[in-house]
């Protein structure tokens, strides 16, 4: 599938959609940004029931406030919609791997109703 390119203007639909969906929020002056982009590439080779894209920050600073994104590379996790992982840093191979298998091993059902009881 590869990794698509998001904006302000997929943003919304590109996280919302049904399955897992990994974003690389990044920026092209930041080298550990540079150094997970291969990391984060291969890993869309590999993982092809999932979604991928990045987002660059100097691009769509708009999105990064709504999020509060703090520092990049920043990783965040969707499952049919659902935000489940929103964290700093550029994980290695291996890691970034499990954190998929993680979210993969959830019981969505359960998330969804808890989801729902916080306000």
């Amino acid at each position: 599938m590869g990794v698509q390119k998001i904006s302000t203007l997929n943003f919304k639909k590109f996280c919302s959609q049904d399955g897992i969906v990994l974003i690389d929020v990044w920026a092209p002056w930041c080298p550990p940004c540079r150094g997970f982009g291969p990391i984060f590439l291969e890993a869309s080779d590999e993982n092809l029931d999932c979604a991928f894209g990045k987002l660059n920050m100097d691009e769509n600073g708009d999105i990064g406030k709504k999020l509060r994104i703090e520092s990049i590379p920043t990783l965040l996790i969707f499952r049919d919609g659902i935000l489940l992982y929103k964290d700093a840093g550029a994980p290695p191979k291996d890691a970034l791997n499990e954190l998929i298998q993680q979210v993969r091993d959830l019981e969505m059902d359960d998330v969804r109703a808890r989801s729902k009881t916080i306000t």
